[in-house]
């Protein structure tokens, strides 16, 4: 599995005959590499999976999928909201469903935060609702699970989205204020997952969160072997471990 890191919460992945787009936000993404362009970061994707509606996760999923004929999973609301827009092929999914999309499988799973989208940040603009918040499970043959937590505070039942599922790659918010911090980040992995790679996001961007991840690399201790903080532009190529 091949995970490009794209800033703040997006990610490009790809597994053998699939390339998928997590929560887009390229265009106004201060961390999004500037010799890189939503064009080229589009060519050859198949699959866009929004975790909740924000503007900071949505991004620029309706003119990739606009320009690529790439299909959206997302929630039910966000999938309607998304038709309503124009676009042909959705995939509506909440929780607890799993659905086989061919190359591989994808469920979504709880997160503690909210889900909406507006269209300005001045506040006479009201936000429309947008369904519940999620992390997005991906699953495919002969490669490590991934879970992409969304934005999302801890919660106990962790536990059991580790058990249900068992991901080897856990992408991880560690920004602080609107998501786990550094500290709750590195409880969440240690005391929830066995993840075999973490991968921080949500950081490095508004300058009213966390602008790295050394803190949360320090709270993982023994285990900051286990991290891989990428840079924006920057792929991580990880094996199903045996």
């Amino acid at each position: 599995m091949d995970i490009q890191f794209l800033g703040h919460s997006a990610f490009k992945v790809r597994v053998p005959g699939a390339t998928i787009l997590i929560d887009p936000f390229l265009t106004g993404n201060p961390s999004f590499p500037e010799d890189m362009s939503v064009e080229q970061v589009s060519e050859g994707v198949d699959h866009v999976l929004l975790t909740h509606g924000h503007y900071d996760h949505v991004g620029d999923t309706f003119d990739i999928l606009k320009a690529t004929d790439a299909t959206l999973t997302a929630n039910f609301e966000i999938s309607m909201w998304a038709k309503d827009h124009g676009i042909e092929k959705i995939n509506p999914v909440e929780q607890g469903g799993c659905v086989n999309m061919g190359a591989f499988e994808v469920a979504m799973t709880n997160a503690v935060h909210s889900s909406s989208y507006a269209s300005s940040m001045e506040r006479n603009v009201m936000d429309i609702y947008l369904g519940n918040p999620a992390g997005v499970i991906v699953k495919a043959e002969n490669e490590p699970t991934l879970l992409h937590m969304g934005d999302t505070d801890i919660f106990s039942d962790m536990a059991l989205i580790n058990e249900i599922y068992r991901p080897e790659i856990g992408i991880v918010p560690i920004g602080d204020r609107f998501t786990m911090g550094a500290r709750t980040a590195s409880m969440a992995c240690e005391r929830y997952f066995d993840f075999q790679t973490i991968i921080p996001c949500h950081y490095g961007t508004m300058p009213i969160i966390d602008q790295s991840a050394d803190k949360f690399i320090k709270y993982m201790g023994d285990d900051a072997f286990r991290v891989a903080a990428l840079k924006a532009g920057e792929t991580a190529k990880i094996n199903k471990s045996t």
